[in-house]
């Protein structure tokens, strides 16, 4: 049974994966402009990984795969939640304050404490934040910083 559940799921992420992959190429040129590799190219690598993914999953699924339950379960869905909160609040509070959130909360709930956990989302973020506007020339949202 468990190599069946492993198989719906890689059949559930394929259709995000492809799902996600043609909505990528529906997006109108983000932040500026056209680059040779960056606003295009990014989700299409993303998408091929997780089609590939998830193939392997439905192809290979795991024997003694056991599907969390009680705290990790839990864990799970904080995660999901941290997520799709972070994809909301990306544009109106801006990169380096979302990641900093995002990557804090997650790595505060792998058992880091919690100064320490944001003080790692925060240097994340603006490093993350200097390579993609200045290293790669791709602009990501300021948001409340984008005054400072």
């Amino acid at each position: 049974m468990t190599s069946m559940s492993d198989r719906i799921l890689g059949l559930c992420l394929l259709v995000l994966a492809v799902a996600y992959g043609w909505v990528a190429q529906q997006w109108p040129e983000p932040f500026g402009g056209a680059e040779g590799v960056g606003p295009e190219t990014f989700p299409t690598i993303l998408a091929v990984v997780l089609v590939g993914s998830s193939l392997y999953l439905m192809i290979k699924p795991d024997p003694d795969a056991q599907w969390p339950l009680g705290k990790s379960a839990l864990e799970l869905v904080i995660s999901i939640i941290v997520l799709v909160v972070y994809a909301l609040l990306l544009e109106p509070l801006g990169f380096i304050i979302s990641t900093t959130l995002a990557v804090g909360t997650m790595s505060w709930r792998m058992g880091a404490p919690p100064t320490r956990a944001f003080v790692t989302g925060l240097i994340s973020a603006i490093v993350v934040f200097g390579l993609f506007n200045y290293g790669l020339s791709l602009s990501l949202p300021t948001g409340l910083l984008g005054g400072f």
